[in-house]
C-alpha cells in the first residue's frame, strides 16, 4: 500500500508524488489518490526523479479516476525535467500545469 505525504487546504490536497513513478508504482498510485479524503487533487511532481510513460499513464488515469467522482487532478512542478517530460508528450495540454503549488490548488477555486 502507497502512503504519500499529503496536505489539506480546504476541500484541496495537496499530494507530493514518489521519487519514481513508473510501471512499478503505477498500480499503488492509481489505487492510492483516488482514495484521498478530497477529490480535488493537485500532485507535486516536484521531488519525482525518474517519471516514465507507466508514471505518465498513472496520472491520466487518476485523472479520468477523480473526473469520475466529481473531481479533477492539478499538476504542479518546478522540476524542470517533468516540465519537459509533459510538454513532449504534449500531457500539458490534458493535465493543467502550474509552477506552484499554491497556484494550483487556487485554481480549483
Amino acid at each position: 500500500m502507497m502512503n504519500l505525504p499529503s496536505e489539506i487546504f480546504g476541500q484541496v490536497i495537496v499530494v507530493h508524488t514518489p521519487e519514481e513513478l513508473g510501471s512499478d508504482q503505477q498500480e499503488a498510485f492509481e489505487s492510492y489518490v483516488p482514495s484521498c479524503e478530497r477529490n480535488q487533487v493537485v500532485l507535486d511532481l516536484d521531488n519525482t526523479e525518474t517519471l516514465d510513460s507507466d508514471g505518465l499513464t498513472a496520472l491520466l488515469n487518476v485523472q479520468d479516476a477523480l473526473r469520475e467522482n466529481g473531481g479533477d487532478v492539478k499538476i504542479a512542478t518546478t522540476n524542470s525535467m517533468n516540465r519537459k517530460i509533459l510538454e513532449i508528450t504534449r500531457l500539458d495540454h490534458q493535465l493543467e500545469v502550474f509552477d506552484s503549488v499554491l497556484d494550483a490548488v487556487k485554481s480549483f477555486h
